[in-house]
C-alpha cells in the first residue's frame, strides 16, 4: 500500500515537472513567433552599404542610371557600389544620402560594422 502510494506521488510528480517543461517550451516558442517582427527589423538594419544604398534607392523608386546622372557618375560606379565592390567617396555619400531625402549619418547607422 504505501509503495504504491509513493509510486503514485512519484510518478505525480514527474507528470507535473512534464507539464510544466511543456509550458515553458510553449510560451518561449510563442515568445519566439511574436518576436518576429523585431527579428526582421534588426536584420534588415544589418546590411552592407551596398545593400543599404540599393534599399533606398530601391524604395525610392530610382533607378542606377537616375541615381548616377543625378549625382554625376557613371551607372556602373553606382552598381559597384551596391554589389559593394567599391565605395563611394564622401561627397558621392553625402550626395546619394541627399537624394534618398535622409542624412547621411541615418544611412551610415543602417550598415553593419564589420567585426
Amino acid at each position: 500500500m504505501k509503495v504504491t502510494l509513493i509510486m503514485g506521488l512519484i510518478s505525480l510528480i514527474f507528470f507535473a515537472a512534464f507539464v510544466g517543461l511543456f509550458v515553458l517550451i510553449v510560451r518561449a516558442l510563442l515568445k519566439y513567433i511574436k518576436s518576429k517582427d523585431v527579428r526582421h527589423e534588426k536584420s534588415e538594419t544589418r546590411k552592407s552599404l551596398g545593400e543599404a544604398l540599393k534599399q533606398h534607392r530601391s524604395s525610392c523608386k530610382m533607378t542606377q542610371e537616375f541615381v548616377a546622372e543625378a549625382i554625376g557618375v557613371s551607372r556602373q560606379a553606382v552598381s559597384k557600389w551596391e554589389s559593394g565592390a567599391s565605395d563611394p567617396s564622401t561627397s558621392n555619400l553625402i550626395a546619394l544620402a541627399k537624394l534618398f531625402n535622409i542624412s547621411a549619418e541615418n544611412l551610415l547607422k543602417e550598415v553593419k560594422q564589420p567585426d
